[in-house]
This record gives C-alpha cells, sequence and structure tokens, in this order.
C-alpha cells in the first residue's frame, strides 16, 4: 500500500460524486508526508479545478480550532475555569435547572442543550415584521444569545450526551464577554496572526454588506444552493444560524485552506509534546483527555475520541487519537502520541446537501493513509 492508493481513492471518490474534490494533508511530525487536491473546487456554475489553496467553510470545526483554542487560551490566562457555573457570567442562564451548568459540560456537549434550534427563521421573521436589516445584525446575534439562556434543557446536565451547537454559541458568546472583544478579532489576534495563519478567519456578513470586505469568488470551495437563502453560497458561511448572526459564531463560521488548518494542528501537536507554549502542555492534555462526565461519551474537550465501532476515523487510530467533523465534509484527526495528523477539506454539500456518501469514505481513506504511512 501506498501514495498511489491515496491518490486513486480521492480520485475515485470525485468520480462517483462522493465529493466535488478535497484538499489533504497529512503530517507525522516536523514532516508534511502527504498533500494534494484533488477534484473541483466547484461544479456549479462551472467546473474549476480544486487548489491547495483554496478555501473551504470548515463548519463545525470552528468549534474544535476557534472556540476551543480561544477557551484553553482564556484558561490558561486564569479568566475562567472549566468548573466554573455558566451563571457566573450570565444569571439569567439559570432558568429551568441550568444552575449547574458549567462550561465543562458545554466543552464536553453534556450541558442538557438542544442539539440545534432554528434561530434563524425566528430571526427572518422579526426581520419581515419591520426590523430593517435584522438577519445578520448584532442585534440578530444578542437574540439568538438570548434564547439560549432561555432555553428549557433536554436533560439534566451531566446525564446525557447532546452534541450542541447550542452549548458552542454560548462558548463563543463567554469568550466575547470574558475577552471584551468579538470573537472572530480575539482569534484573529490571538490564534490566527501568532500563527502566521493569512488566509483563516470568520467572514463577517457586515463587513461584506458595507462593501467593506469583498471575498474573492475563485479563493473558495463553493457549498450549498442554500434553500433559505436561495443561492449559491461563496465565501458566505453554509450554516444557517451562524449566517444569521452575522458569520461569526462559537460553533462554525471559520474558513480556512488545508496547509493553515495543519498549521494549527502542528502547533497543538508541539503544545501537547511541551514544545510550544503556545497552549500549555497541562491545559490541552486535560482537554484532549476522553471526558468521565457521561459514561460511554467519546467527547473530550471540545473534541471529539474515535468510537469504537463506525468511527470516521476509520480503525487504525487510537482510543487517544482527537478529531472533528464539520458538516461540509471537513474533517481533522490527529494521534497525538505519533504526531499523526490528517487534515481533510471538501464541500461534500456542493451543490446539495443531501449527499450522504462521504460516512463510507471518510474512514476508508483514513485507513488508506495510515497504511501508506506505515509503508512510507
Amino acid at each position: 500500500m501506498g501514495w498511489s492508493e491515496v491518490e486513486q481513492a480521492f480520485n475515485d471518490a470525485v468520480e462517483e460524486r462522493v465529493i466535488p474534490g478535497a484538499t489533504v494533508v497529512v503530517r507525522r511530525g516536523a514532516e508534511i508526508a502527504f498533500e494534494g487536491a484533488f477534484g473541483f473546487r466547484s461544479i456549479e456554475p462551472s467546473r474549476s479545478p480544486a487548489k491547495i489553496e483554496t478555501v473551504y467553510d470548515l463548519s463545525s470545526l470552528t468549534k474544535a480550532l476557534a472556540t476551543t483554542v480561544a477557551v484553553m487560551m482564556l484558561a490558561r490566562d486564569g479568566k475562567f475555569r472549566l468548573d466554573d457555573r455558566v451563571t457566573r457570567f450570565f444569571p439569567n442562564f439559570g432558568v429551568h435547572g441550568k444552575t449547574t451548568v458549567t462550561f465543562r459540560h458545554l466543552l464536553a456537549h453534556c450541558s442538557g442543550l438542544a442539539a440545534w434550534r432554528p434561530f434563524y427563521q425566528r430571526i427572518a421573521e422579526i426581520e419581515k415584521s419591520g426590523r430593517v436589516n435584522f438577519m445578520a445584525s448584532h442585534g440578530a446575534k444578542e437574540f439568538a444569545y438570548e434564547e439560549i439562556h432561555r432555553e428549557k434543557p433536554e436533560a439534566a446536565p451531566a446525564t446525557k450526551t447532546i452534541y450542541s451547537d447550542l452549548g458552542f454559541i454560548l462558548l463563543g458568546e463567554t469568550i466575547e464577554k470574558v475577552a471584551g472583544a468579538a470573537l472572530n478579532r480575539f482569534c484573529r489576534e490571538k490564534i490566527f496572526r501568532p500563527l502566521g495563519l493569512r488566509a483563516t478567519d470568520y467572514i463577517d456578513i457586515s463587513l461584506v454588506r458595507s462593501r467593506r470586505l469583498e471575498p474573492v469568488a475563485d479563493m473558495f470551495a463553493p457549498t450549498e444552493i442554500c434553500p433559505s437563502r436561495k443561492r449559491l453560497l461563496v465565501g458566505e458561511v453554509d450554516d444557517e444560524n451562524a449566517f444569521s448572526m452575522g458569520g461569526v459564531a462559537g460553533h462554525a463560521g471559520l474558513f480556512a485552506p488545508v496547509r493553515e488548518v495543519d498549521r494549527l494542528a502542528r502547533e497543538l501537536i508541539a503544545c501537547y509534546a511541551g514544545r510550544s507554549d503556545f497552549v500549555p502542555q497541562k491545559i490541552i492534555r486535560e482537554f484532549w483527555t476522553r471526558d468521565t462526565t457521561v459514561p460511554g461519551s467519546t467527547w473530550a474537550l471540545g473534541w471529539d475520541t474515535p468510537s469504537a465501532e463506525h468511527s470516521s476515523s476509520g480503525h487504525r487510530f487510537s482510543p487517544a487519537a482527537v478529531g472533528h467533523l464539520g458538516f461540509t465534509g471537513t474533517s481533522i484527526w490527529i494521534e497525538p502520541e505519533s504526531e499523526v495528523a490528517i487534515s481533510m477539506l471538501t464541500n461534500r454539500v456542493h451543490p446539495r446537501r443531501d449527499n450522504q456518501k462521504i460516512r463510507e469514505f471518510r474512514p476508508k481513506i483514513h485507513d488508506l493513509i495510515m497504511d501508506a504511512l506505515d509503508g512510507g
């Protein structure tokens, strides 16, 4: 087995319309073992090849690569502790029995908060009723935060695992409150710029609307023809709730090319090994350890770990590995001890989100890559 099999599998996946295209970087230690761009950046309105520099909508990788890293930094600086209650900063959050929810619960997806709510529909209704330009405004973002504060939980805290966008939207609000800065600004100044990530950022809808920011269309892998927005999304966040909040949220909204995802993975691995103090070793090791609050949960803090069966990471990663997936077709898996990282970006939702073929492809490609690493 070798890298030719990996390349063939990507080309086959493009041919079989599993994905329009993909970019991938495989790292082992200080070296990049393999990288490539396959297939197409876009197939509608016209075909355009994917390049290693193509910028993808990372979707829920935002949770791991922006929000969780920002939380690590605030924990490092003593701004809050993981076992602090959320009501320390948001007293109104305590309604409906949520007073004992902690930041650890939010990070480990066991706060009891619902997985998802269609805030964007409510925000659109408010705009239709006369609040001009409410959608994607600061007011819309505050509305979403207030809705989460008032939310009735679906389970008592620490009793059930529910993978929750709401929990991570709340973590985004916490970062803004504790840091005294917008989430995108904090991440840019404390994470992306210090690491030299020039093409990694949120895309603030208000700046696009005011023409202070004009995304260059051919840099981006487009996502879907959005049912609610009635257009092909290019350089505009796919997630409807993140869009309705202005493009900047704790659960989604980050855009990046694959080499910069890998660059961040490299830094986090170095922190884990104690070679970098970007995040202290003690903190990242706690975040990358499977949380034991809910028996049987695969979640660490802000990161997932491989499930015993049917993991998207395939069969070759150890239980100590960490990773995350994104709805748009993105993924990252890291083996901290052997310092292996596989960063894979696709736009499997282009042009329609109902393409689910990637579920079978992900474990297969990860196994092929690990085989090639062993043989290489």
